[in-house]
């Protein structure tokens, strides 16, 4: 046979070294991203549900003149509802996650105040304004 006619088939070993090495770079930076990502996505379930809560509770007081009795949003896949401080002029919402976001607690009040008390751990601090944690780093 002629010597210029073989030719090899397959990869090498440090070919295949090679492409494991860079997939396992790109795993480590993906993966984190995607959870953060799903984190999220889970986290405006229970902000929205808060605004829309505040907006149910406005509209009671409007026909009732008094938010006691008022009605507290309902539990979903993601969040627990409270409603305290219910009087004729307070009341706080509470959102509690559930599940893999269990440490986030978000709260809203007849002022529209919002604010953080719990979020994960590697989120860093909680806002110093009145606002809802939703992204790493304490911003809103």
């Amino acid at each position: 046979m002629d010597a210029l006619k073989m030719t090899q088939k397959g990869f090498t070993l440090i070919e295949l070294m090679i492409a494991v090495a860079i997939i396992g770079i790109l795993a480590a930076v993906a993966i984190p991203q995607y959870a953060d990502y799903v984190t999220r996505g889970k986290l405006q379930e229970g902000t929205s549900n808060l605004a829309n809560g505040r907006v149910v509770m406005e509209r009671f007081f409007q026909d009732n003149r008094t938010y006691v009795a008022g009605p507290c949003p309902v539990a979903t896949t993601n969040f627990t509802y409270t409603c305290s401080n219910l009087s004729a002029t307070t009341y706080t919402i509470t959102a509690t996650g559930l599940n893999s976001i269990s440490n986030f607690i978000y709260t809203i009040d007849q002022a529209n105040t919002k604010g953080t008390t719990q979020a994960n751990t590697g989120w860093g601090a909680y806002p110093t304004t009145a606002c809802w944690q939703v992204r790493k780093g304490g911003s809103c």
